[in-house]
């Protein structure tokens, strides 16, 4: 799709875990995108099935390789799916007290979401903790909110501070990125949930991308934490996307739910492997989607974990947190 700019996705739930975490490089800088993964501690009353432990440990593997050659990490905000915390959890994030962060921020310059204006209140405390903890080994942190990077021929652009879905979401405020070089734009536009602002959707067919990847919106929460009326608004605005951009891969919270080719096959046309104008990110690198999350009810149903393991889910939250599942 591109032949200048190199994307490679290394953690997005066609991918089995949460996020969109995405290293991209050109001839001038090589850059590690929301350096973050994730499962959900909870969902259809049961934790992360073993599968999922596998893609988290080797989606963590992808990051910390990723950063090794990274230059630069971005923080879009502060979800714990989006950036690495500096706590130990074995249960979500997959992390150690310190080690993880370490590996990723130590020596980067990390350009990151303004963590005192256009926050809400959660956000601002963990954009606080970042800069004591993992920025802390970072040798620069730089706040990128409407910035533009410059690196000999290539630019990384910054938009100012957009909804994390709708406008005046209580979720508050991400940025979208933008890496220019050699007339090709790889824009990424994390947890913009669709979008299902109309200004976001403004900023992206203006900036007109080569290849966009975006998270859709939470259909899986439809009805029961958000609104169906934003759910389509979502949808709408991503149809007009898919019928702007040249090509488009489509992530995060869509993916989460088991029917989301159905609710967004007028858009998307169903599922192909090549030539498509709409990829996952899994079928971007050439894979089969992955979407053990969406699975999981089905996954413990049809592969029941082994005895320890269902000893370790009977563990308090606290302990699976602190002990790894066997």
């Amino acid at each position: 799709m591109l032949k200048h700019i190199r994307v490679v996705p290394l953690a997005a739930e066609s991918l089995g875990v949460r996020y969109m975490c995405t290293y991209v490089e050109t001839r001038d800088v090589k850059i590690l995108l929301d350096a973050g993964v994730s499962l959900c501690p909870d969902r259809f009353r049961l934790p992360p099935h073993p599968l999922e432990f596998k893609a988290i440990q080797d989606a963590r593997g992808r990051i910390a390789e990723a950063a090794t050659k990274a230059e630069f990490v971005t923080i879009s905000h502060y979800h714990f799916d989006h950036h690495t915390p500096s706590y130990e959890d074995w249960l979500c994030n997959w992390t150690d007290a310190n080690e993880t962060a370490r590996q990723i921020y130590q020596g980067k310059t990390v350009l990151i979401k303004n963590p005192k204006e256009q926050i809400n209140f959660s956000q601002r405390r963990r954009g606080w903790m970042f800069q004591k903890t993992g920025g802390k080994y970072a040798q620069k942190l730089e706040v990128a909110d409407q910035k533009t990077f410059v690196f000999s021929n290539t630019t990384v652009k910054f938009s100012e501070p957009v909804s994390h879905g709708p406008e005046n979401s209580a979720l508050g405020w991400v940025l979208m990125a933008t890496v220019d070089y050699e007339s090709e734009k790889f824009m990424f536009a994390p947890d913009v949930q669709g979008p299902t602002s109309t200004r976001t959707l403004k900023l992206i067919l203006n900036e007109q991308p080569s290849l966009l990847m975006i998270g859709g919106p939470p259909s899986y929460l439809e009805g029961f934490k958000v609104d169906s009326a934003q759910i389509q608004a979502g949808l709408k605005n991503l149809k007009e996307i898919v019928d702007a951009v040249p090509h488009v891969i489509l992530e995060h919270h869509l993916l989460r739910d088991e029917n989301w080719l159905g609710k967004t096959r007028q858009i998307l046309g169903g599922f192909c492997k090549t030539d498509c104008k709409v990829l996952t990110a899994a079928e971007f690198l050439g894979r089969d989607n992955l979407f053990l999350e969406a699975m999981r009810e089905k996954l413990f149903a049809e592969k029941p974990p082994p005895k320890e393991f269902e000893k370790w889910m009977r563990g308090s939250l606290m302990t699976k947190k602190h002990v790894k599942p066997i």
